[in-house]
């Protein structure tokens, strides 16, 4: 129904805020931004009225809901209990007491989190992003920035790869523009409701709203992630980084990308003359930057390396840019792009997925690729010579998965729009892209030296493989009646207590975007089932039967099930703590002794950094370690394979990835083959085992190592 008169102050200021956004059409504003005081009473009416689906302002989504303090505390002990020393244990199950007490400094700290709540669209976000990523001084190639891996492309030559690349861009351009037709459609129907009532409202084609998959399915989930893939900037800063994103229309809209080509930047113009280029006029603008940066007498220093430091150093080497104005100039001009996309040149000859995996996680350092990046842009598209072909995510903006939709629309236009790009008519009028210049001082010169040795020692450090297990895939996994994402993650477990004896605190992302502006909390994948199963599994003295196995097994997996639901549900605890420590700074002139207690400093050490990134189309995800001693696992399951990414540091002497990946394929077949025993005969070990035990195929397992 329409607002009250009550509400007509409020109304008015909606109302002349959605008119702005209406008349100025900015293309990167939130519709969460449009902070109507009085919420269309829209989601309870949704089925109801045609085009819904379509619709997704953040704010008609539920908000993140606080758990029990008393819940959260006896949760992580019982994550923790398993995981650290018996007396460490009880030292901390002390301080947890304390801390949990009746009129305590937890009941405090809960009191003023719910406040927070009321006063919040959503409690944690502030405190995760930072806590996550901006506070995090790593440079980000390997240690924060993941990368999806396209099909190998088969170039024959550079105009197929600027062909591919005109594509991709022009998939970008019309997915965009859906983008901006979303928001448009979302600030007409707020300005409808405020004038008729949500029966007068009307949807054109605009992004259709995410519903969730898997566990709990059907709901639908937060969109305002999308708003930030081609509008977000992560700033370095000395202490603390600051995530910008262009909000209103008070900076004007981009209308260009930037290519990177030869560790040069250009400036490619995408509206010229208020027209949009067609692919074959990105086409030709392409082949002019590839001849332009040709020329060697007109290369200027790489300064994307930068971009690839430590954020602190980068922040430094970035204040010292900008006392220049050519530098200023150039820097806002990569600041405000839509993208980059960088032609690469060829890598180290290996096509293999491992390697190719390697040149977008890092580009190979600066003899190969690595300069040719700059890594603070939410969106790198990478187009390589060799068909190399993937993107780079500066990973702050936005989730995995919301940076899989985009691309699989993006491959999608490319494999339904025309192969063969013809000059436009205007194409001779077109101006030549620009070059962007820099100047260098000799503290910049010193700059550039300390990032590209820096650059160099995360390559060689990486120990990284792509692993596929191609044994059996998700097929098989629902049909013995299991979620497939629970039996994947009990496998991991089984693999590391393989090789080490011990399980470790894991990280496995859970979606939280069924409520307002979620992004993730974190499943703890270690439950006490897990071990119970794992050391079954791995003590051969002991008789237990084949049966009694496949049942622990089937309560890890319910117990990693039921640990799912209740992060999806935003019950876990891991956001609810770190809530809880970032309130205690404004009441505490010290920690309190539960945030600085050993236990809680090793829960929040993920030695196993996992996530499931599913894909419809031929590619794959993958990342770093989280810390030096760890392991990264990225994994998609497929019917009938499942691919595997992982990482560790050579640094790191107690670390393998090809071993973790031989463990993970010995542990997969050893479940499949307790889920598939009829009638075991329980002195025989299955046919299978001894195989199972060796190492992978060779065709389904490379390395660099």
């Amino acid at each position: 129904m329409p607002v009250k008169a009550s509400s007509c102050e409020e109304a008015v200021l909606g109302f002349l805020r959605v008119a702005q956004a209406i008349l100025d059409l900015p293309l990167y504003v939130d519709p969460a931004a449009l902070e109507l005081t009085e919420p269309a009473p829209l989601a309870s009416q949704s089925a109801g009225i045609k085009g819904m689906s379509h619709y997704h302002p953040a704010q008609d989504l539920p908000k993140l809901p606080v758990p029990p303090l008393q819940q959260t505390l006896a949760t992580y002990l019982r994550c923790m209990q398993h995981l650290v020393p018996e007396e460490q244990f009880r030292k901390s199950q002390a301080i947890v007491k304390r801390f949990g007490a009746p009129g305590g400094l937890g009941e405090t700290l809960q009191e003023k989190l719910l406040e927070r709540q009321e006063k919040t669209a959503n409690w944690v976000s502030e405190y995760w992003l930072s806590d996550m990523y901006l506070n995090n001084r790593l440079a980000l190639p390997v240690n924060s920035s993941p990368a999806v891996i396209f099909a190998r492309q088969h170039f024959q030559d550079t105009n197929d790869q600027l062909r591919f690349a005109a594509s991709l861009i022009s998939g970008v351009l019309s997915y965009k523009a859906l983008l901006d037709r979303t928001y448009r459609d979302t600030a007409l129907a707020q300005l409808s409701w405020l004038l008729n009532g949500a029966e007068s409202l009307h949807y054109c084609n605009s992004l259709p709203t995410d519903w969730a998959k898997g566990q709990l399915s059907g709901q639908p989930l937060c969109m305002k992630q999308y708003y930030r893939l081609f509008s977000s900037y992560r700033l370095p800063g000395h202490t603390q980084d600051t995530l910008v994103a262009q909000k209103s229309s008070i900076m004007p809209e981009p209308e260009h990308a930037i290519v990177a080509c030869c560790n040069q930047f250009f400036v490619l113009d995408v509206v010229i003359n208020f027209r949009r280029l067609s692919e074959g006029d990105l086409f030709t603008q392409l082949r002019k930057i590839v001849k332009m940066a040709s020329n060697e007498d007109e290369r200027l220093p790489p300064i994307g390396l930068l971009t690839s430091d430590g954020r602190s150093e980068w922040a430094k080497a970035r204040t010292v840019l900008l006392k220049d104005s050519t530098n200023r100039d150039s820097l806002d001009m990569i600041e405000r792009c839509i993208c980059l996309v960088c032609l690469d040149g060829p890598g180290t000859g290996d096509l293999s997925d491992t390697h190719r995996a390697l040149q977008l996680l890092h580009g190979g350092g600066c003899s190969l690729n690595g300069a040719n990046r700059w890594y603070d842009k939410s969106l790198q598209f990478v187009v390589g010579r060799d068909g190399t072909c993937g993107v780079v995510c500066e990973h702050s903006p936005f989730d995995g998965i919301v940076l899989v939709q985009c691309t699989e629309h993006l491959l999608k236009h490319m494999m339904t729009s025309s192969k063969k790009l013809l000059r436009a008519d205007s194409v001779s009028e077109l101006p030549a892209p620009r070059r962007l210049r820099w100047k260098c001082s000799p503290e910049t010169q010193g700059h550039l030296a300390s990032s590209a040795e820096k650059l160099q020692r995360i390559v060689k450090n990486l120990d990284f493989i792509v692993y596929k297990f191609d044994n059996y895939g998700k097929t098989f996994i629902k049909k013995q009646k299991c979620s497939p994402d629970g039996f994947i993650q009990v496998a991991l477990q089984l693999a590391y207590y393989r090789l080490y004896q011990r399980l470790v605190p894991t990280y496995e992302s859970a979606s939280i975007r069924r409520f307002q502006e979620g992004r993730v909390d974190n499943i703890r994948s270690a439950t006490p089932e897990a071990l119970a199963f794992v050391q079954a599994m791995t003590d051969h003295k002991a008789t237990m039967l084949a049966s009694e196995k496949l049942q622990l097994l089937q309560t890890a997996i319910q117990a990693q099930t039921e640990y799912t639901v209740m992060a999806i549900t935003g019950m876990a605890i891991d956001n609810h703590l770190l809530a809880l420590r970032e309130l205690s700074r404004d009441l505490c002139k010290e920690p309190p002794e539960m945030f600085v207690d050993e236990t809680y400093l090793t829960s929040n050490r993920f030695v196993l950094s996992t996530s499931q990134v599913p894909t419809t189309m031929e590619m794959f995800c993958c990342y770093g370690p989280v810390v030096p001693n760890g392991y990264g696992a990225c994994y998609n399951p497929q019917p009938e394979a499942i691919t595997f990414c992982i990482s560790s540091f050579h640094s790191c002497k107690e670390t393998s990835s090809v071993e973790f990946a031989e463990a993970v394929g010995a542990s997969l077949v050893d479940m499949r083959d307790l889920c598939s025993a009829r009638q075991p005969d329980e002195s025989k070990p299955p046919a299978t085992k001894e195989k199972a035990r060796g190492p992978p195929a060779p065709s389904t397992l490379d390395s660099r190592r």
